[in-house]
Formats: C-alpha cells, structure tokens, sequence
C-alpha cells in the first residue's frame, strides 16, 4: 500500500506560480496512475490533472490546460504540479491520489482513486 504526502501549498498573488510535490512511501509509484484533484471552499471535489507513471500519459481540466503541468521524477518518486499563472479561483485545498493501473487506461477520465494525499492549502489572493 502506498502513502501519500503533498507539499508546497502556499499563498501567492494572481498571475504567481507554485509548484506541489505528491511523495510516496511504502512503495514505488511503479504501475499507478496518480492524479491531483481539488475541492474549493462550498465546492465539489474536482479533477485537475493526472500522469501515468510507466507511460507518462497525462491529461488535464480544461480549466488548468495550458497553466498547470504534471510531470515525475522516477528517483525522487515524486509526482509534481507546477502552477502557473494562478487564478483567484484556483484557490483550493490541492490532493493527490494514486490507482493501479500500469497501462494509464483509465486516463483521461475513468480512473478510480483508492490512495489520498492529507492535502495542502493553495490561496491565490487578487
């Protein structure tokens, strides 16, 4: 069973950058699908982006294309999400969340995520 831990949640202006790691313990990310979602306050959890590990398949919000980018690092076993020109509104609480799947065949939409992160805090002030 693999653990997850994010970090790199802060506070920064409109139009900053921000970079989140999602770390594992207990087990290589070999094989998953991890993904990062989001639940603004009174809001549903959404999705935002996931990477196949093996393959490096990735997919994306539409709201996100374009600003935010997924990427890993096989050595750290690290996951990242690099946020940049951040919205007001894409102020949340940030989670990664992982599922086996070493073909990414349920990207981009039909994995179902059985490991959470804690979460970290993402406020982007105007």
């Amino acid at each position: 069973q693999v653990q997850l831990v994010e970090s790199g949640g802060g506070l920064v202006q409109a139009g900053g950058s921000l970079r989140l790691s999602c770390a594992a313990s207990g087990r290589s990310f070999t094989s998953y699908v991890v993904g990062w979602f989001r639940r603004a306050p009174g809001k549903e959890r959404e999705f935002v982006t996931a990477i196949s590990w093996n393959h490096g398949r990735t997919a994306y919000a539409e709201s996100v294309k374009g600003r935010f980018t997924i990427s890993r690092d096989n050595a750290k076993n690290t996951v990242y999400l690099q946020m940049d020109s951040l919205k007001p509104e894409d102020t949340a609480v940030y989670y990664c969340a992982g599922t086996v799947d070493p073909f990414g065949a349920c990207l981009p939409s039909g994995c179902v995520y059985d490991y959470w992160g804690q979460g970290t805090q993402v406020t982007v002030s105007s």
